[in-house]
Parts: C-alpha cells; structure tokens; sequence
C-alpha cells in the first residue's frame, strides 16, 4: 500500500514536471516553427521560404547571413579543435613543472561573454589601437598612416574578429570533454599498438582518436551550435550579414511579417540536423568502439626543453584567450581619448566604475540581473533536482524523456528559444490576459498594480514587463547545468540512507529535505552558482525579451551603453569587468565543488 502511494507520488511529480517542460520549452518552440510556416488567411504555406520576393531562402541576403553563421560555426570548430586537441593530449598524457597551475586557468576564456570581450578586442585591433601601435613603433606600418584595418577590408575580418573571438571563449567546453574522454581510456590499447611498431602519430589517429570521438563530438556540438546562433559577438563587432543578427532586426516588424520566424526556422533545422548527422554518423560508430579503461593511465614526465615547451604552449593559448579581456579592464580605467596611438592608456582614472556606480542604466541592469539570475537559480536547483532524482534514483519510466527535455537547450539555440518566448507572448492567453487587466480592471491606468500585473504578460507594446519571461527563458536556458549537477552527486551516493529514512517513517519530502539534499549540496551549489552566473551574462534571451530601459538586465545595458556616445563604451566595459570578476569566483567555485565532473555540464 505504502508502495503504491510512494509510486503515485513519484508519477505525479514527472507528469508536473514534463507539464512545465512542455509549456516553456516544447511550446515556444514549436510555435517558432509554426509561425513560419502560416499565411495571412491562417493557412500552411512555403512561401516565406521559397516564395518570389519573401522566401528567405531566395533573398541572397539571407542566404549570405546563413552562410556566413555557417562558416562562423565551422571555422570556430574547427580553431578550437586545433588547439585543444593537443591540450588535452599534454594535459592527460605527461607531468610537467607548473602543469597543476597552468591547466587551473583553462577555465578562463569562460570568465567573459565574447561580446564583452569584443569591446576589448576593438580597443586592440582598431586602426589607431594597440597592435597597431606595436607595429608602428617596429616600422611594419607607416606612423604617419592610419593602421591596418584589421576589423574590416577585403579580406573579412569582422567574419575572423567573430571566429577568434568565440573561439577563444569556447575553447575550454572541447577542451573538458576531450581530457574527460581520454582520462577513460584503456592505455594497454596503445601499449599493444606500440608494441606491434607503430609510430605515436599513428597510434593518436589510428587508436585513440577514434574511441575519444564521442568526446570530441559533445564539445565540438557544443561549440559548433552556440557559434552558429552567437547574437552579442556580431552584434558588437556591426557584423550584420549573418543570421543571428538579422533575425534580432527582423524583431522589428514581428507582428506583421513571419519571415523572422521563417529565418529562426532555417536556423533551427540547420542546427538541429547537423547535430543528428554527427550523432548518427560519427557519435554511434565512435561509441561501439569505446572500450573501458582497465588500468590506470600514467603519466609521463617532461623535463628540459620539452617541459618548458609545454607549459609554454598552454601560458601562450592562455595568454591569447586573455588579451581581450585585459583590453576591456585597460579600457575600463582608460581616460578617455588617452588610449590612442598607444600600447596602453596614457592615463588612467577609476571614474568610469564610480560612473557605472551612479549611472541610472547601469544601476538599475545590474539590480535587474540579480533579480533575474536568482530567481531562475531558484526554480533551476527546484527543477533539477526533481528531475535528477526521478531519472536517478527512482529510475521512473519515462524517466528517459525528463532526462532528454532537461538536457534539449544545449542542443536548441537560444535564439530560437528567445523568439519562441516572443511569440509565446503573442498568443493566447497572453495579449488577452494583459488586456483584462490593464484595460478592464485598472481602467488604463499605467499607476495602478493591476495595469503592472497586465504588464508581466506582455513582451511588446506599449507597457511590456519581461520579467516573467526573462526568469523562465534563464531558467529553461541553464536547466542541463544543474540536471548534470544533481545526476552526477546522486550517482555517487547510495540510496541506502534515505530507503533507511523512509522506512523509519519519514515522508518522501522529509527524505529528500534531510538525506538526500545534504548528501549532495555541493553539486547543487556547484550547478547552482554556474546558473547564477551564466544567467547574469546571458545575451540572446536578455538582447530580445527586455524592450524598455528599466527592464534591461546587465548584458542588454553594456551593449547599449557601448553603442552611446561620451562615457558609455567606458562604463560598458567597467560593467564588463564586473561581470568577469563574478565569473571568476563562480567558475573557481564550481571547479573547487565539482572537479573533473565539471566537463560533464558541457555535454548533449
């Protein structure tokens, strides 16, 4: 009897849960989709993909805004994987004087949204910036001229300014999952292919790489979708012609013109199929070849040249993921106009952070953003942990499905999921809802609660409040980091102690409350934190869902800022650093919490 209650309980509880992923994960998705695909008279129709004059995919400049996103995604893929794979190789391979120092700091490019980063990278490649002053003083450029022009030119390099960029910051993500694959693998397969004569070369591509290629495959997912529909990057650098921008100006005429959805549609197959090709041809061969690791891997150790190489490798990949964000901490202290034709500033000023202390934009992001980031922190441990226990320990069935759900943001880009919410607020019952209470019970009147309560269910208009919306978005958005969290501490504990509990009387609740969440508070904290911080310095859900001012959370405030005349790219970078220094503590703190498991947030 007490069986079957706690079973009732438990099936309740995922038929809650999989209500809540459908309604804000399913659905706004699935109306993106549709949107795109229905006339003016509420018919199906192709013809905002391949009708004359409105298809998308006939006008060559969307097509050329799909193909750049394209080449963007696969020329990051493809920078980070040549770099991480023989970083990963050092890291799991060899020992080496200062390897526990320099591979703590792989986390850094993380510590930094690579729009952000695009500020201090302006500062340094600008045609009177830093590298240019550099090559000056080397006589390689005229003084007299005005520079290269690095960020634009026949050779494109806005297109590569977006590709280092986001390479730079992405790096880390391959990077985990690579060391975590081949931290697995069996070394007697690379002693018997040693001693049957092949050369290290061979035996890395002929036997290895192949049984880390799931590995490889998660982060490059990864990686590939999250360049592909990056919105903050190209926005800063005024790279228009790719998709993710257009789609962010198509905003515009939302209401009147679904070839917005039609464009975030293509974006969502593109990315969505390429993603199931990997999967079906590369994820499953590679997984049949996996074996386990029947001894444990050890290290060899580099001295002299080869040592020095090494660390000199990763202080130099590091140092590169850096130097942009130096160049937004330069920028932040710079005077103004005192950082040109110069190496560094020529004065500096602590100003602009007492500026971003006092300025009304800058204040009021920041208060919204902790609002926002907490609360979706919040509902993500809440979710998480119902959803990881259910799949875990209750192992329900269907467990598989709540699982998949909770982990399909990583794969759905988020600016499909932004405009899903968008269009979210569009339908029934928002507008309708808003309307009642903003029209009928507060009789128009902007001052009164009901009017802001109407407000919270619209996101256009002419008294929109995200607030709801943001906090969902974030919460949907950086579910999989607490999902992954939460599975992996309850993995590693025994449910013994709470079957004790339950059995002594206790409730499920009571169980959960007093054994289970103790047993595994530093995952939580660990995802809990990552949320937190990721969510502050989220950039499409916080560049499309806030409309008004004092709605905008930190992300949409730095870009506003740096795109105003005066102080504002000063106080934007002064907040840049602000949102470093927060990343900073949370990565260090969910390293220090979680160790190598981190990487495994960073998966499909």
């Amino acid at each position: 009897m007490y069986g079957r209650t706690r079973d009732a309980y438990r099936y309740s509880l995922f038929g809650v849960l999989l209500v809540i992923l459908g309604v804000f994960l399913i659905w706004p998705i699935a109306l993106t989709v549709f949107q795109g695909f229905v006339d003016d008279e509420g018919g199906l129709t192709l013809r905002y993909f391949f009708g004359d004059g409105v298809g998308v995919l006939r006008d060559p400049l969307y097509r050329a805004g799909l193909i750049n996103a394209f080449l963007i995604a696969v020329c990051t893929t493809t920078l980070c994987l040549v770099v991480t794979l023989p970083m990963s190789v050092i890291a799991a391979r060899y020992s080496f004087r200062g390897k526990a120092a320099i591979t703590s700091l792989v986390l850094v490019p993380l510590i930094l949204p690579p729009f952000v980063g695009a500020i201090g990278l302006q500062a340094l490649l600008g045609r009177f910036g830093a590298i240019n002053t550099v090559l000056m003083n080397l006589g390689l450029v005229d003084a007299d001229g005005p520079g290269i022009d690095f960020l634009g030119g026949a050779v494109g390099g806005r297109f590569w300014a977006v590709v280092v960029m986001e390479a730079l910051h992405l790096y880390p993500i391959l990077y985990l999952n690579i060391t975590a694959a081949l931290a697995n693998l069996d070394p007697s397969l690379d002693e018997a292919a040693q001693n049957l004569g092949a050369s290290r070369l061979r035996r890395f591509w002929k036997c290895t790489f192949p049984l880390i290629l799931p590995g490889v495959f998660a982060g490059a997912t990864i990686v590939f979708i999250w360049s592909f529909t990056e919105l903050g990057t190209p926005l800063m650098f005024e790279y228009k012609t790719v998709t993710p921008v257009q789609v962010f100006y198509g905003l515009q005429e939302i209401e009147s013109n679904p070839r917005p959805y039609a464009l975030v549609v293509v974006m969502l197959i593109a990315a969505v199929g390429l993603y199931l090709l990997g999967k079906f041809a590369f994820g499953g061969r590679a997984y049949a070849m996996q074996s386990k690791a029947t001894a444990a891997v050890s290290e060899q150790r580099l001295t002299g040249w080869k040592g020095f190489a090494a660390l000199a490798f990763f202080v130099g990949v590091t140092l590169l993921a850096v130097l942009p964000h130096l160049g937004v901490v330069f920028s932040s202290v710079a005077v103004d106009g005192s950082w040109y034709r110069s190496i560094l500033p020529g004065e500096f000023t602590l100003s602009h952070y007492q500026g971003a202390l006092t300025h009304e934009l800058a204040m009021t992001s920041v208060a919204n953003s902790l609002l926002y980031a907490g609360a979706a922190m919040v509902l993500c441990v809440i979710l998480g942990l119902a959803i990881a226990y259910l799949t875990v320990r209750c192992k329900v069935k269907g467990g598989w499905l709540l699982d998949a759900l909770g982990m399909l943001p990583l794969a759905v880009p988020g600016l499909v999921m932004a405009f899903g919410y968008v269009a979210m607020s569009l339908q029934w019952p928002f507008p309708q809802l808003a309307g009642w209470l903003q029209d009928g019970v507060a009789d128009g009147n902007p001052g009164s609660v009901w009017y802001s309560l109407g407000s919270l269910f619209a996101l256009r208009g002419g008294a929109p409040n995200p607030l709801v919306f943001l906090i969902v978005a974030y919460t949907i958005r950086r579910l999989p980091y607490i999902l992954r969290s939460a599975s992996a501490g309850l993995e590693q504990t025994s449910g013994d102690l709470e079957e004790a509990a339950l059995n002594l009387g206790a409730s499920p609740m009571t169980a959960i409350r007093r054994v289970v969440v103790p047993l595994i508070l530093a995952n939580l904290i660990a995802g809990g934190i990552l949320v937190f911080s990721f969510a502050m310095l989220e950039v499409s859900d916080s560049l499309i869902l806030a409309e008004k001012e004092p709605h905008y959370p930190i992300t949409k405030a730095i870009w506003t800022l740096f795109n105003r005349l005066g102080d504002g790219p000063y106080i934007a970078s002064a907040m840049g650093v602000w949102g470093m220094a927060l990343l900073t503590v949370t990565l260090v703190g969910a390293s220090v919490l979680m160790g190598k498991k981190l990487g495994a947030i960073f998966r499909v």
